[in-house]
């Protein structure tokens, strides 16, 4: 990953908005919510919402696809595996004293299946 790639996502996460709604749409799973949902599910005004998931999707943190009337959002699983990936690359050296199971954890989430969003 380009450092710069790095940088503009974990600046789209430094927001408690932001972090919050990320966080949501990860336990969500791939179908991920409708942006209203997201905002009430937080206590944000929708507007608002609408902004910090804007910030989060120019990077690439989620995708967005229609769904009738709603716009719904889901984290893009591949994108947070290659960020994490980034943040804990050749981790403590590789002395698994130190880094504890992070490798372990980090290996069965790539292993994970991302699905497709439903058919627009």
């Amino acid at each position: 990953m380009r450092l710069k790639h790095v940088v503009e996502q974990l600046a789209a996460l430094a927001h408690a908005d932001r972090l919050a709604a990320y966080r949501l749409l990860v336990q969500a799973g791939p179908n991920g919510m409708p942006s209203g949902e997201i905002a009430e599910n937080l206590a944000v005004q929708p507007t608002r919402m609408s902004f910090h998931l804007s910030t989060l999707e120019r990077a690439n943190l989620l995708r967005s696809w229609r769904d009738g009337r709603r716009i719904r959002y889901a984290a893009s699983f591949d994108e947070m595996r290659r960020l994490l990936g980034f943040l804990s690359e050749d981790c403590c050296g590789g002395r698994l004293e130190i880094c504890g199971h992070l490798a372990e954890s980090l290996e069965a989430a790539s292993s994970c299946d991302e699905r497709e969003a439903p058919a627009q």
